[in-house]
């Protein structure tokens, strides 16, 4: 079944490694965690000796203090720019230590307080009244009641009064169900925390109260900043997503370099030697550049029937780049110029990048 769909949670494509840390995991666990913290961190950092590969890279304290996090009473928000595998994180986070990541909620303009609490099957409600069998939990409610990571994505897309209600139920981990009696409440049992994500570029369109800020340790998730960790997973995710492929061209490691120099040029503003390159508005992230690697192999593989160069990395550069701003098409024919001709001198790869962004750029 798990072949049949295109991206299984975290607990099940990572099943194997999960069921492997658990027969090996002798560590103490808190109340309520299927795995204990160290079994958790090797979840998510990779250990060889039981054929765990690493899915997060860039920051292993960042990943320990996450955790710490979770064991506390305040919750953890991810923030940082886009695609820097906030949610992938939150995911990982969730599965492991609750056995599901699929108790979330996507932030958005259209989230009322009922997504973080609860609804009602109104069919029931009309016929039976309100009653325990009439209630929808949200995903928090049933994290709260089973003692597991709930997730926010993109928290402060959400409006401020939904965001406000977040602040009862962090502190008092209890949510008040009035229509079924005055008494009536969940209170959330050993287990129970709540992940949140948020996009810094998403600042000013609904900001964090402070006193919500209070009920969350905050973590920023950077951007990679080693070059070959950014290779070895941009390579490793293409991959992944050509596995099911009958034909699935390697990436040339010429290709890969220059995959990455593109995007921590244009992401940083500085190339290595030192020359300054405008930053387009656009995210220039490593799941962009995932992305574009992905789509390069599969105009080489199913449009072209050969290998993968650097021209069609070109090609695939302007869906990434040419989003909102019209000044981002300039400063990429400014990087193609000044910075793409140069190299193109003496690099095949990068002969091959400028020739097509010269003629992609002339449409």
């Amino acid at each position: 079944m798990v072949d049949d769909i295109q991206r299984a949670p975290a607990e099940v494509r990572y099943s194997d490694e999960i069921e492997r840390l658990l027969a090996a995991d002798t560590d103490p666990k808190p109340k309520g965690w299927r795995l204990s913290p160290r079994a958790v961190r090797r979840f998510i950092l990779g250990d060889a000796s039981l054929d765990v590969q690493q899915k997060f890279f860039g920051d292993d304290p960042l990943v320990a203090r996450c955790i710490v996090s979770l064991m506390g009473h305040q919750g953890l928000m991810l923030v940082g720019e886009p695609g820097t595998a906030k949610s992938l994180l939150s995911e990982l986070l969730a599965a492991a230590i609750s056995g599901t990541s699929k108790l979330v909620v996507q932030g958005s303009a259209g989230i009322i307080e009922d997504h973080l609490r609860y609804g009602w099957n109104y069919a029931l409600l009309l016929a039976e009244g309100p009653s325990e069998r009439a209630l929808v939990a949200s995903p928090i409610l049933s994290a709260m009641r089973h003692g597991q990571i709930a997730r926010i994505e993109e928290l402060t897309r959400c409006a401020p009064e939904v965001q406000d209600a977040i602040i009862s139920l962090m502190s008092e981990k209890t949510i008040a169900i009035p229509e079924l009696g005055p008494e009536v409440e969940s209170r959330a049992i050993p287990g129970f925390n709540l992940i949140g994500t948020a996009n810094l570029r998403d600042r000013g369109v609904h900001d964090m109260s402070s006193a919500l800020k209070r009920r969350f340790n905050f973590e920023t998730v950077k951007p990679i900043a080693d070059a070959q960790f950014e290779k070895e997973l941009i390579n490793r995710q293409v991959a992944q997503r050509m596995a099911d492929s009958p034909i699935a061209p390697s990436v040339p490691a010429d290709v890969l370099d220059l995959v990455v120099d593109v995007f921590r040029d244009l992401r940083t503003g500085t190339t290595a030697d030192g020359a300054s390159v405008a930053i387009p508005n656009s995210v220039m992230s490593t799941a962009e550049a995932v992305n574009v690697t992905h789509a390069a192999v599969l105009e080489a593989a199913y449009l072209d029937g050969g290998a993968l160069t650097a021209g069609h990395v070109a090609r695939q550069l302007g869906g990434t780049v040419f989003k909102d701003d019209p000044e981002d098409a300039r400063k990429l024919r400014a990087y193609v110029d000044q910075i793409a001709h140069p190299r193109a001198r003496g690099s095949r790869a990068w002969s091959a990048f400028y020739k097509s962004a010269k003629e992609s750029l002339r449409d």
